[in-house]
């Protein structure tokens, strides 16, 4: 079978990188973490690609097809990608893309043989995922670690408990590394599950919670203007909305006392949310 990935040669000289990693869909709730590895990626060097023949199934995930003028123009195909890029002399490599929908063992395989070759020294995966917090509270972030003492910035490891959930490739790529010796942590921004569509905050957080781990000034792009519009729509529209107002009221209070409704209780609010909404004609 050929191999999973090629590289771009020459590669380049790093000093031990660390690997900052996030795929589209699962755990990517608001594209929050794609969205920071983009404005991370732009002025990158491409090292290696993957062989996206062998990782998607184009049926699930197809090729996005260009149509100009009515002549078929070209395909968009879905990639995983593996780029170099330095800020203020800390080396990164950005692995970002579409998740993988097959080999998930041989991409965790390849991507380990691979590290090794890059001489990485860390890795960070990032994510979102939807969670009972208001857009008007601060953004929480959630930590995972391969050991104690690895997070940072004040962020800690959770939930506490065990959480059982559908795993992401993200994640097994990430026992993948640790299990090879190098550490890893994760950080996972929690957005508001009533809302949709890209989610700045949320990106602004991760990026902000990069710049303390790694202890470097990163490009924000236009995260910080597109958070503060997205502020204020969402405020105009929980304002028109007795609702939605009285919802967010009650996560504000919940998160201010720093605890999260019971699951049976969440659904039940999100429901009656819902049939309110409904009702009123949202």
């Amino acid at each position: 079978m050929p191999s999973l990935y090629q590289l771009e040669e020459p590669l380049p000289d790093l000093a031990e990188p660390v690997v900052i990693a996030a795929f589209d869909g699962w755990v990517d709730a608001g594209g929050a973490a794609t969205t920071v590895l983009e404005i991370l990626a732009r002025d990158a060097r491409l090292v290696a690609t993957f062989d996206p023949d062998q990782l998607f199934d184009y049926r699930s995930r197809r090729p996005t097809l260009m149509i100009r003028d009515g002549r078929l123009a070209e395909l968009d195909w879905p990639e995983i990608t593996l780029k170099a890029a330095s800020f203020e002399g800390r080396d990164v490599l950005v692995l970002t893309g579409a998740e993988p929908d097959d080999r998930w063992r041989r991409l965790a395989t390849a991507t380990v043989e691979l590290l090794g070759r890059l001489g990485v020294a860390q890795w960070i995966s990032l994510g979102a995922i939807p969670a009972a917090v208001a857009h008007t509270r601060s953004v929480p972030i959630l930590g995972t670690a391969s050991r104690a003492g690895l997070l940072r910035g004040g962020v800690l490891p959770g939930p506490a408990g065990l959480l059982k959930v559908p795993s992401a490739a993200l994640s097994m790529l990430e026992m993948a590394v640790s299990g090879s010796g190098v550490p890893a942590v994760g950080y996972f921004a929690q957005i508001p599950h009533y809302v949709s569509g890209e989610y700045a905050l949320a990106a602004l957080e991760l990026m902000k919670t990069l710049e303390q781990h790694l202890d470097v000034e990163l490009p924000r792009g236009e995260l910080v203007e597109e958070s503060r519009q997205l502020r204020v729509r969402l405020d105009a529209a929980t304002e028109a909305d007795e609702a939605t107002r009285a919802y967010v009221e009650r996560l504000e209070s919940m998160g201010d006392e720093s605890r999260q409704p019971a699951g049976d209780d969440l659904i039940a609010d999100i429901e009656r949310f819902l049939r309110d909404r409904s009702a009123d004609g949202g």
